[in-house]
This record gives C-alpha cells, sequence and structure tokens, in this order.
C-alpha cells in the first residue's frame, strides 16, 4: 500500500502531454460520427428487455411518459444510447460515469452545509465509463430539449455546441489545479445566477426560492393528510399507493424494516445516530422518473421531536447500470445500491447526509431524503427561452467537468481535447445525427404503441 504513496507520478505537463498524444491514434474530428443503424438493432426489444425486471404494473405508465415528445424518449433511452455508443470512437481514458447523462439530470440541491448548489444529481446509471460517453449523452440530450423548447436548428445546435466547448475550458482549468482545490470546488447560487444574461435573473432567483421551499415541512404539508391526528400519504393511483403488502405477498412493514436494518449498517456512526432519533409514521409506494418508472420505490415518513419535525425518506432500486454490459467494475459483482451510492459520493463532492444502501432477498436498493432543497432549470416549451437555454447549456457542461475531474485524469483529458474547438465541432456534429436518431427512435415507439406491441397508460402524471 506504500508502494501507491511513493511511486513517482507524471507531472501536470507531462499528463497534458499524454492525453494530447492520444490524438494520434483517436483523432478528434472522428468523434463527430455516428455509426450507421445495424441490421437488428431494435430500440423496442430494449424497452421490452428493461420492463422485464420491472413492476408490470408500472410498465405503462413508462412508456406513456417516453412517448411524449423527443426529448422525454431519450431521457429513458440510457440503455438504447449505451449501444450506439460502443461503436463510436473513445481515448481510453475512463472515469466514474454517470452513464444517464441528459440535462434534465443537472440541478439544485442542498449541500451538507446547507447551501445551493448546481450538479448532476441523478446516479442510478453511474459507473466505470467513457468521458466521451457522458458528454455525447449530454450534447444530444441538449440538441433534442433546445428542440423540444422551440430552438430553431441554428440554436439546437448550438446549445450542444455549447456542452463541448464549457466542458472543454473546465476540464482544462482543473487539469491545472491541485487535486483538494478539485474536490471541494462547486458550483453555487452565485455562479449559476452569473451564468444567465440579467433578463433572466428573476426566473432563476425565483427557480432558487422554490428550490429552497422544498424541504421536509414542505413534503408534509404536499403529500400528507391528517387522519386521526396522524399524518397520512396522500395517495393518487397508480403513482402514489399506501400498500399494506409487497408484489411478493410479503408485510411492507416488515420488508422496509428489514430494509432500513440493512441501511444503517451503511451510514456513518454520526448519521446512524441521528437517523435513529426518528420513528416511522407511514409508508408508500412511489413512481419516480422516467427511465426508473417501473423500478421498486418507497417513500417513508418519519418523525423526530414532535410532527413538526418530519423526515422523509426514499427507498429505490438499483438495478445493474446500462454501461455494465460493455465495461469491468469493482461494484458489478456487488451490491447495486452500493454502487450508486459509492458513485454518487465520488462524482457530486457534498451528498445528501442520508445516502445509504441495503439489500434484501436479492434486491438491491439505495436511500437518500426525498427532497431536500432540490429544484432545477423548468426544460419546458414556454418556461425558457432558447437563448436563456443556451446559457444553461453552458453550466450543465461545467457540472460534467467537475464530475469528470474528480473521478478521472482532468489533465490528459483536457490534453486530449486541446484549446481550439476542434472537440466542440465533432461533439456538436454528433449531437445533429442522434437528435435525429432520437426521433427515429421516439417514432418507432409510437408506432409500436399505435399497433399494440407495447402496453401505455392513460394517465402519466
Amino acid at each position: 500500500m506504500l508502494a501507491h504513496f511513493t511511486s513517482p507520478r507524471l507531472s501536470i505537463a507531462e499528463r497534458f502531454a499524454a492525453g494530447k498524444q492520444l490524438r494520434d491514434q483517436v483523432p478528434r474530428e472522428s468523434h463527430a460520427l455516428l455509426p450507421e443503424v445495424l441490421p437488428g438493432r431494435d430500440p423496442i426489444a430494449v424497452l421490452k428487455a428493461q420492463a422485464a425486471t420491472r413492476l408490470q404494473k408500472l410498465v405503462p405508465v413508462r412508456h406513456a411518459r417516453m412517448q411524449t415528445s423527443p426529448f422525454a424518449f431519450l431521457r429513458g433511452a440510457a440503455a438504447i444510447m449505451a449501444a450506439d455508443l460502443v461503436d463510436t470512437p473513445r481515448s481510453g481514458l475512463m472515469v466514474q460515469a454517470c452513464g444517464d447523462m441528459h440535462v434534465a439530470n443537472i440541478g439544485l440541491y442542498a449541500s451538507a452545509e446547507r447551501n445551493l448548489v448546481l450538479a448532476i444529481n441523478d446516479f442510478d446509471e453511474t459507473h466505470l465509463g467513457p468521458w466521451e460517453w457522458d458528454l455525447k449523452r449530454l450534447a444530444a440530450s441538449a440538441l433534442v430539449a433546445a428542440e423540444y423548447i422551440g430552438a430553431d436548428a441554428a440554436r439546437q445546435r448550438e446549445a450542444a455546441r455549447m456542452i463541448a466547448a464549457s466542458y472543454r475550458i473546465r476540464l482544462r482549468e482543473y487539469g491545472k489545479m491541485g487535486f483538494m482545490r478539485v474536490w471541494y470546488d462547486h458550483i453555487d447560487q452565485s455562479t449559476v445566477l452569473d451564468a444567465f444574461s440579467t433578463d433572466a435573473h428573476q426566473r432563476i432567483e425565483a427557480t432558487f426560492l422554490k428550490a429552497r421551499g422544498r424541504n421536509h415541512l414542505q413534503v408534509l404539508g404536499k403529500m400528507t393528510d391528517l387522519v386521526d391526528d396522524q399524518h397520512r400519504i396522500r395517495e393518487i393511483h397508480p403513482f402514489v399507493i399506501r400498500e399494506t403488502h409487497t408484489e411478493d405477498g410479503e408485510p411492507v412493514y416488515e420488508v422496509l424494516g428489514e430494509l432500513l436494518e440493512a441501511y444503517l449498517d451503511s451510514l456513518p456512526e454520526d448519521r446512524r445516530i441521528l437517523l435513529q432519533r426518528y420513528r416511522v409514521v407511514d409508508v408508500a409506494r412511489k413512481v419516480v422518473g422516467v427511465g426508473s418508472v417501473g423500478t421498486r420505490c418507497w417513500v417513508i415518513l418519519l418523525t423526530g421531536a414532535d410532527d413538526d419535525d418530519p423526515l422523509f425518506l426514499q427507498v429505490k432500486e438499483a438495478q445493474p447500470s446500462v454501461l455494465a454490459p460493455y465495461f469491468t467494475s469493482a461494484d458489478d459483482s456487488g451490491s447495486q445500491g452500493r454502487r450508486v451510492v459509492r458513485g454518487q459520493r465520488m462524482i457530486q463532492g457534498s451528498p445528501d447526509i442520508f445516502l445509504g444502501w441495503c439489500e434484501l432477498k436479492g434486491r438491491h436498493f439505495y436511500v437518500r431524503q426525498l427532497r431536500d432543497m432540490k429544484g432545477g432549470i423548468d426544460i419546458s416549451p414556454g418556461a425558457v427561452k432558447p437563448r436563456h437555454f443556451v446559457e444553461y447549456c453552458q453550466l450543465c457542461g461545467w457540472a460534467l467537468a467537475l464530475a469528470h475531474a474528480k473521478s478521472g485524469d482532468a489533465a490528459q483529458i483536457a490534453g486530449y481535447l486541446g484549446k481550439s474547438e476542434v472537440m466542440d465541432e465533432a461533439i456538436a456534429d454528433f449531437a445533429v445525427a442522434y437528435g435525429q436518431r432520437t426521433r427515429d427512435d421516439h417514432a418507432t415507439l409510437l408506432a409500436a404503441i399505435a399497433r399494440g406491441d407495447l402496453p401505455v397508460a392513460s394517465e402519466m402524471r
């Protein structure tokens, strides 16, 4: 072990040079290419394979949410895109990848110090992987999202290009920094505001205010009713359901009791002592996200000193990452919940104090607070102007660069990217091509639903 700390290390300049040398093997221009669709490629088959491991009664909700737009489809198509990226060029430099990197998976959350920061906020698919895959998926999502909010073709490409340019510029800065400085760096509230034009500040300030208001007391008022002087989680079928038994016929409280006991073991002692002061009041199953719909997820209401001291925990199933078929990681043979938590701690820097994991009867879960000052930019038609969305994309590229700098070799990646705009243009061209593929796949989904090949719910709240 001591040898690790005493072995020679390359200097910053040497690491930059090593990254630059990789261009000889993998030219930066090659990243513009999206391989042609191979015979047998079937996005519907991928969705069906994923559905097989999920709660069948919720699968139609997933399809209903994905059908609403190409952007919604892309959000649920991480596995489809991973398969498409297999034959794309890569430098060989690896990071702790998000695995499901898109513009809606970046948002505001509360650091342990109770400050609002902006960072990646979804880690279900995190895994060892190439930095290029996260960057290409993020850029493609920016283009498709820009189309969704009404941007013209030029602005769509500009959004994707901004992702790549911001990533390149910020990673170059991180490559020159000391490791501790990178680790503690973050994108704070004032930095977020400064990224936007003055005419967007009022709306961004409102986003901050809304995020700060999303605390456990707010959830208590929004998600519960007072029944016989006890707070009970309000049911909204089929999205929030209070169940007495699991789908396997086991009493929910017994199952969750076992899960929580196992979860406590994953927490540091100080957090464990804090959590054990709370008592469970109610439990409900909850539908979450787009790509995650159908995975097992519970919301647990606990109270502490009194009824005005609520704590909402989310217990969410963790299935193997969409990157696992393509890359080997030490996490693959262990708990998938631990994989998610480990990846989040590495990427996010100052995560939820109650972040932990557990396992029960072959199923893996991770646990976090349901809503702790979480928020984000509303990416929907009329909610954000196209030019402000491009400014937001600058922050998204920065957030991804920070995540990759924490887990990978920022200097080598920056050396490969270089100072010029060659990689920016290549990634933008790739995003344009993948945007068209996403539209084609979305049309394929609509056709499958129309002919009855995929079940779809009438409600998708």
